[in-house]
């Protein structure tokens, strides 16, 4: 049994995997608003409700029921400059903007997480990520999707050389490991946020790129 989201909230929609969600989002006859707040002003559209700013700052002020929420959120501790300011976006930032979705009505959360999470992990990235899946099960949401993928695949606003030289080999690795195109990701949340269930779900990178053909 499907249902159809309505009306969306979307963090990250500025990010490479937000946009290309966001695109997917906007071409769909049957959503009629999606709320997308970011840092910079995006692409106008009949559809689309974009508030400018800082993410923490916006949140009080959005307003409007929500059905589904998408978290795009993320970034690369080099990115955020320390592992303190990762730990602001990727944990805080994420589970602030879960709680916020929840008090706007959505009963359905997808969050893009990253292969590796686990929260007793000894790597610093993959440890917080695990941690913040484990706040976002503490919230208690009807229905929660956790979407692992593993590297990837598409154009970036940043040029990062370890994931450039990867790439090619990270193509052909077996199952969850194997890098995944954005565009696959962003057809798998939509075809996620279709289904209707309850609890938890944790989807790999191996099912992504199944649910994104």
């Amino acid at each position: 049994m499907y249902l159809t989201p309505q009306h969306i909230l979307l963090a990250g929609a500025s990010g490479m995997t937000g946009e290309h969600l966001l695109d997917r989002l906007l071409n769909e006859p049957t959503v009629e608003r999606v709320l997308a707040p970011s840092r910079k002003p995006l692409a106008e559209h009949p559809h689309l409700e974009n508030p400018v700013g800082e993410l923490l700052d916006l949140l009080p002020a959005l307003d409007g029921s929500v059905h589904t929420a998408f978290c795009c959120l993320g970034s690369t501790i080099k990115q955020a400059g320390s592992q303190d300011a990762f730990r602001a976006v990727d944990h805080d930032l994420v589970v602030a903007f879960a709680a916020r979705a929840r008090e706007l009505g959505a009963r359905h959360l997808l969050v893009v997480s990253a292969i590796g999470a686990d929260p007793q992990s000894s790597v610093f990235y993959n440890r917080t990520k695990g941690q913040t899946e484990e706040a976002l099960k503490a919230q208690g949401w009807p229905q929660l999707t956790i979407a692992r993928p593993s590297l990837l695949l598409g154009p970036r606003n940043e040029f990062r050389l370890g994931e450039r030289l990867a790439a090619p080999f990270l193509r052909w690795l077996p199952g969850k490991h194997r890098a995944i195109d954005v565009t696959a990701l962003a057809r798998a949340l939509w075809r996620l946020a279709l289904e209707e269930g309850e609890g938890l779900r944790i989807v790999e990178s191996d099912e992504l790129r199944r649910l994104g053909r």
